[in-house]
């Protein structure tokens, strides 16, 4: 029997604003939260533009309290810190758990694969991106996905929103990591 499930004990993940000219590390914001109630916070930086975004998620979910707790993590797009890309099926490995990168718009696909292009190490970072497949419209939002079906996603995004359409546990993560850094939360998030 092909049991259905519905995650709801989820870590979202977002980095922090930063100016176009910044050439360093960034913030990354991960929300614990049971359903849609925040039970605790992980942070790590990840290098703009660079390559250890998938690095930086383990460490941080693995040193956590919560490890043995999440059942699924939730991305806000598939990059952090610019062109950051984050090796989805590896994560969904390593951790064992679920991955749902969820997007508010669909991606401008060749604007964003010509941009990465034009950066060092531009096509590893697109053919992590082309192996998950494209994003798939979902309860008015786009996503991708990895180790769940379509109607898991469905099931854990009804769980796990409370506000708008972005998974709780994504929209504190927004604010939270908007917050710490300019001293404000701002965007929509």
């Amino acid at each position: 029997m092909n049991e259905r499930r519905t995650y709801t004990n989820v870590v979202g993940f977002d980095d922090a604003p930063f100016p176009y000219e910044h050439r360093g590390d960034v913030l990354l914001v991960g929300t614990v939260c049971a359903r849609t109630r925040l039970d605790g916070v992980v942070t790590d930086r990840v290098r703009r533009d660079g390559v250890n975004a998938t690095d930086r998620m383990l460490a941080s979910l693995e040193r956590s309290q919560f490890a043995e707790q999440i059942r699924l993590v939730l991305l806000q797009g598939i990059a952090v810190a610019g062109f950051n890309v984050v090796d989805v099926e590896r994560l969904h490995r390593s951790f064992g758990t679920p991955v749902l990168v969820v997007a508010r718009r669909r991606p401008r696909v060749e604007t964003f694969r010509d941009a990465l292009l034009s950066i060092p190490g531009g096509a590893r970072k697109w053919s992590l991106i082309e192996k998950l497949g494209p994003m798939e419209p979902l309860r008015g939002i786009f996503v991708q996905r990895c180790g769940l079906s379509l109607d898991e996603a469905d099931r854990s995004l009804e769980a796990t929103t409370l506000h708008g359409k972005l998974p709780e546990a994504l929209r504190l993560a927004h604010l939270i990591a908007g917050g710490v850094t300019t001293g404000k939360s701002r965007g929509r998030a």
